[in-house]
């Protein structure tokens, strides 16, 4: 994962305990230097400790590379092909980023086997799909590490994701050291930033594994830690450093300081990111910011500027210029679309799907994060069927529009995501204009404990949306890759598990195995309904809810199994009787170490799940007809929960949010045992 573009796999395999030799048909860079050692350690913990002249013979790797003067840009060579036969490995790779590729692939093939570690017999010829293939970790709301950042990267590297999308301010912090402008870090970080010695190895530690770094500076919104420092460029005074929403706060566009100031900070930050893109925000500019001061919109009856969105398409094309005065392509989100600016500004698409296309249509380049946002806490699989051509895919239609309307929604945000009626396919000239896709994370409920297991393993699947043909589209398949994947990149250091683990330890030290067989049965509520309830509840963010993974593989197994069951192969009858047996049992233990903020909220969910087991195992007994009637709504309830929770629409206004702010995930199983 992600899926080769073509690949056959006839039988046989090479014993692997013996480790990896890799020569090179040129001298190697000091960078394929330490590409190849990565894939040593790496290859070594996947074949349980196999190392070159260990016991049996290392297999061979033999390395060509070609040459590529776009290395590190949005124009490399990442295309190679791999050979594995009885003679060893053959990998000829484009250029230098086609080696990372086909070294991660190699990894991929190691397998147990009867007699130990081996690797797989495989012909592959291998490009991706799309060359912008990014995650976005907004270290603004929580700030993150550099090790946490660090093994974003490393697990990247692994599914062959490629730009880093850093958020480093916001209106809840300024994340960089700056000494053009200190005020920005000495009052807008809150002691919580980057060095810029940090941030240009972290830069270099990128480089080394083939991923860029885009950093975004937020104008002109979203800039409350900006105005700490700068209160003078404030589009509202005074400046409320402690606002009901710190997202609001934006710069006044119509002094002359404004663009000084971006100016000075973008040839500083650029100087540091030296990537030839450049990400400036330029989304949810609060109109009012801007229409209630009369300054402001004198200013905009004197130039012309009817709306606040031709005011800030005029301010974008002002940033653009500063950013290609010092040789930067500008990014923004799609707000910066609305009005006409430089046909150079790529757009990323985030609201609805139709900004693919009208964005494409007027010649801007796009990303498209639409579909991908993983702070929705959507699973795999309804991300993984986001196509990043298809300009109809997300949106609400107009029922959904008016209902939301009906309760209080803002009628430009819902106007923005309304995709009714769905714009037409894309034609080829657009579909040439789209980059790529993102994953965003936006972190109001991450912290550095729990980023690994938001962004993981979802990013894997997604990034086979991103590199593999349109046409690997199997979801349950997706499912039996990911359960590997996700297993692999734990091994090679993502800390999703011991992070939750120790999450669990921590809520109920004396026996957190009951709250990890709970967490395998539930999911969290989604789009945006957590932030609801977290906020209703003390934003607390180490309760069971925060726990809980958007996949659990325990539930997803379950269902694919029961689905199984119900079409006649009642061989894993076995499995799944043990599976429920298991969830009905942890009702006891749980409710007895359920005693702590954060869990005793759960223990009528952990009744509900011994409730939901139950009737599958009476349907695996032959007993279905005998559920009562409280059993089959609880059932129901959770079945309409989960329908609920694919409509982004139940983030307005949503009400009888689930206890606890989670939902028992296996429930589609049970209805299929039930033969409902």
């Amino acid at each position: 994962m992600p899926a080769p573009s073509s690949a056959q796999f006839p039988a046989g395999a090479l014993p692997a305990s013996g480790g990896f030799s890799v020569t090179w048909d040129s001298a190697p860079t000091p960078m394929l230097d330490r590409a190849a050692a990565r894939f040593d350690a790496r290859t070594a913990i996947l074949a349980g400790g196999a190392r070159a002249g260990a016991s049996g013979a290392a297999i061979p790797v033999r390395v060509h590379v070609g040459d590529d003067p776009n290395v590190l840009t949005v124009q490399a060579k990442e295309g190679y092909t791999l050979s594995v036969g009885a003679n060893g490995v053959v990998l000829n790779a484009d250029g230098p980023t086609g080696v990372l590729r086909g070294f991660a692939t190699l990894a991929q093939l190691i397998r147990a086997g009867a007699s130990g570690p081996e690797l797989a017999f495989a012909t592959i010829s291998d490009a991706p799909r799309f060359p912008w293939r990014g995650m976005m970790i907004d270290t603004s709301r929580h700030f993150m590490s550099v090790e946490t950042v660090k093994r974003q990267i490393d697990a990247m590297e692994l599914v062959k994701l490629n730009v880093l999308h850093f958020h480093l301010s916001d209106g809840t912090g300024f994340r960089v050291e700056s000494r053009v402008l200190p005020s920005l870090t000495s009052k807008g970080s809150h002691d919580e930033y980057y060095t810029q010695a940090q941030l240009r190895d972290l830069v270099a530690y990128a480089a080394d594994r083939g991923v860029r770094v885009v950093p975004e500076f937020d104008v002109p919104g979203h800039a409350l830690a900006i105005l700490l420092a700068r209160p003078d460029l404030a589009a509202q005074h005074p400046v409320d450093p402690n606002p009901k929403n710190k997202n609001n706060a934006a710069l006044d566009p119509t002094v002359p300081g404004t663009l000084e100031l971006i100016k000075k900070l973008y040839a500083e930050m650029g100087a540091i990111f030296p990537d030839q893109y450049f990400h400036a925000g330029g989304d949810e500019v609060s109109p009012k910011q801007w229409t209630t001061n009369p300054k402001i919109v004198a200013y905009m009856h004197e130039h012309g500027f009817a709306t606040p969105q031709a005011l800030q398409a005029a301010f974008t094309a002002d940033v653009e210029k500063i950013l290609a005065s010092q040789g930067k392509i500008m990014v923004g989100w799609d707000e910066v679309s609305e009005a006409p600016i430089p046909k150079n500004v790529v757009v990323e698409a985030w609201r609805s799907s139709k900004f693919i296309s009208s964005a494409t249509a007027e010649g801007h380049p796009v990303i498209v994060a639409v579909g991908y946002y993983l702070d929705l806490l959507q699973s795999a699989g309804q991300h993984y069927l986001v196509d990043p051509y298809d300009p109809s895919s997300v949106g609400v239609t107009r029922e959904q529009a008016n209902k939301m309307l009906a309760k209080g929604g803002d009628p430009v945000l819902i106007n923005a995501f309304l995709n009714d009626p769905p714009p037409p396919p894309l034609n080829d000239a657009q579909k040439k204009l789209v980059l790529g896709g993102e994953t965003p994370l936006w972190a109001e409920l991450v912290t550095d404990e729990t980023l690994d297991a938001r962004f993981w393993p979802r990013s894997a699947a997604i990034a086979e949306r991103f590199w593999s043909p349109a046409a690997v589209r199997d979801v349950d398949d997706m499912y039996r890759r990911l359960a590997t994947v996700d297993t692999e990149l734990t091994a090679l250091g993502l800390q999703s598990e011991v992070n939750t683990r120790r999450m669990m330890a921590r809520l109920a030290p004396e026996d957190p195995d009951a709250v990890q067989t709970l967490v395998s049965a539930i999911v969290p509520i989604r789009n945006y309904r957590l932030n609801r309830y977290s906020g209703a509840h003390g934003d607390h963010l180490d309760e069971i809810a925060e726990i809980a993974s958007p996949d659990p593989m325990a539930s997803i197994r379950f269902n694919a199994l029961a689905a199984r069951y119900a079409a006649g192969d009642h061989s894993v009858a076995p499995e799944l009787r043990a599976q429920l047996q298991a969830w009905k049992d942890n009702d006891a233990a749980y409710t007895k170490v359920a005693t702590s903020r954060g869990l005793v909220e759960a223990v009528p969910v952990s009744h509900d799940v011994a409730t939901l087991a139950t009737l599958g195992l009476n349907a695996l007994d032959g007993n279905a007809g005998a559920s009562d009637a409280g059993a089959r709504a609880v059932l129901d309830s959770n079945l309409a929960q989960l329908a609920l929770s694919t409509d982004i629409t139940a983030a307005f206004g949503a009400a009888n949010t689930p206890v606890a702010g989670v939902m028992i995930a296996f429930a589609p199983g049970v209805k299929t045992l039930l033969g409902k």
